[in-house]
């Protein structure tokens, strides 16, 4: 049972985004251990006046203008907060790119800002939801969420265990905003007869939103501080997500865009202290200093060097079992 949201009050930041609705969802239909009050934290008064239009928006819910940047505004939204799930982020590459110092200063200075306002409210969880490209990144989007997850964990270490930092990792999100889900319905409804690809053999994790917000779900019950949590996903070759939603068009191949690899990782080879949990992954840190207790992993170890990549992986997406899951 999940009691780390019975009466308590949860702040998703990101809020307003495809993970934070639905979410926000999930928190208001619980049945048992209803959280007390949810603030969304957000930027953009142009998204909390859709949430408000599509009755996202319950009597416990508070909607929260304000930026990650700025530590004075997430100290006053984390007052009185017992969890934070921290989805906010700039997560496109390209702009990434073009913008560097936009998303280090969101995804990096942002994140640690929450860290500080965490620790000075005395917050008792805090999540950060990071993605696949945060492994051996490539790109300056990957590698601003690789620093957001080493500041994380190691935030354990300054707030001693009073408030508990953890990860939760996976990869693409079924139909979510800017997804190659939602490029391909617009080029559908368009009836686009040319459509690009960049490699024959890329290879993504997928997940659905529904899946993704219950694994986070559980994973704030289960963590300890310190742990980054990783679900088993099945994977799908980029051209036969293609070809199922549009199975007559022409590809035009344009090559491997700057940044992009052709398979993702959600753990490297190099990464030790993984445990296979039956239903995930627990990668425990390998520099702890905050606590000698030892964490309570209801999995078994993995032996030697392991690698959880999405062209290896023994589970695979279908054209069938992705319409259905899209429609």
């Amino acid at each position: 049972m999940n009691k780390s949201f019975k009466n308590k009050t949860i702040l998703i930041t990101g809020g307003t985004g495809t993970f934070g609705k639905a979410f926000l969802k999930l928190l208001q239909n619980l049945k048992s251990n209803k959280p007390k009050k949810i603030i969304i934290y957000a930027r953009d008064e142009h998204k909390f006046n859709d949430m408000l239009n599509t009755n996202l928006v319950s009597k416990n819910t508070r909607l929260f203008i304000g930026d990650v940047r700025d530590e004075k505004r997430l100290e006053l939204a984390t007052s009185g907060v017992d969890v934070a799930i921290h989805a906010a982020a700039l997560k496109h590459v390209i702009f990434a790119e073009y913008n560097p110092m936009e998303a280090i200063s969101t995804n990096i200075f942002g994140s640690n800002n929450l860290i500080n306002a965490c620790i000075k409210n005395k917050v008792k969880k805090c999540m950060l939801v990071s993605t696949d490209k945060a492994v051996n990144p490539i790109n300056l989007y990957g590698s601003t969420k690789l620093c957001a997850e080493k500041i994380f964990i190691s935030s354990n270490n300054v707030s001693a265990g009073k408030t508990k930092f953890s990860i939760v990792r996976y990869g693409n999100v079924l139909g979510s905003r800017g997804s190659l889900i939602e490029k391909l319905n617009i080029a559908k409804a368009n009836k686009v007869k040319i459509f690009d690809l960049t490699h024959k053999d890329m290879t993504r994790f997928w997940i659905t939103i529904e899946d993704a917000v219950e694994f986070v779900y559980n994973s704030i019950n289960q963590m300890e501080g310190g742990e980054v949590f990783v679900p088993k996903m099945k994977s799908m070759r980029i051209v036969d997500c293609i070809k199922t939603i549009l199975p007559k068009v022409k590809l035009n191949n344009i090559g491997i865009k700057p940044g992009e690899k052709i398979h993702e990782k959600l753990i490297h080879e190099e990464t030790k202290n993984v445990y296979d949990c039956g239903s995930h992954y627990v990668i425990l840190p390998e520099f702890k200093f905050w606590t000698k207790r030892k964490y309570k992993i209801n999995g078994k170890r993995i032996k030697g060097l392991f690698e959880y990549s999405s062209n290896k992986n023994k589970a695979w997406i279908k054209g069938t079992e992705l319409s259905s899951k899209i429609i």
